[in-house]
């Protein structure tokens, strides 16, 4: 069996299969709201390149917004309830970053936020 074909063909697959999870991209925000309840949101963003720097901040833009709505019910108008909403989408936007797990949208986070986000970099073995 020649393990350059194998190899050859294998990243070729591998690279369908992230290409086509990219294409389709989903984020999702999701928050549990006084513990009682799970909030959850799913925002699309197929359609953005996100390994460029304006992709990752229309979609950080798509990601804020969305968190904002779903934390949005925990404002009840008092100091308390608004730290919590300000908790909330803060926790929201940095779960979903982390879930698409992309460069450059950690990089708008971590420009955004005082506590960044690690930014992970694969190794690529050179067998």
């Amino acid at each position: 069996m020649n393990t350059m074909t194998t190899s050859k063909s294998l990243r070729g697959f591998i690279a369908s299969a992230i290409f086509g999870v990219l294409t389709t991209g989903v984020a999702t925000i999701s928050t549990a709201a006084d513990g009682a309840e799970f909030l959850q949101t799913i925002v699309k963003y197929g359609d953005l390149n996100i390994s460029t720097p304006q992709g990752a901040a229309a979609l950080y833009n798509r990601i804020h917004a969305a968190a904002e709505g779903v934390c949005w019910p925990l404002d009840r108008g008092d100091a308390v309830s608004k730290m919590n909403v300000a908790a909330c989408v803060h926790k929201a936007i940095a779960g979903a970053v982390t879930s698409v797990d992309q460069p450059a949208l950690t990089v708008v986070y971590n420009a955004k936020h005082r506590q960044p986000l690690p930014i992970m970099i694969a190794a690529q073995s050179s067998r």
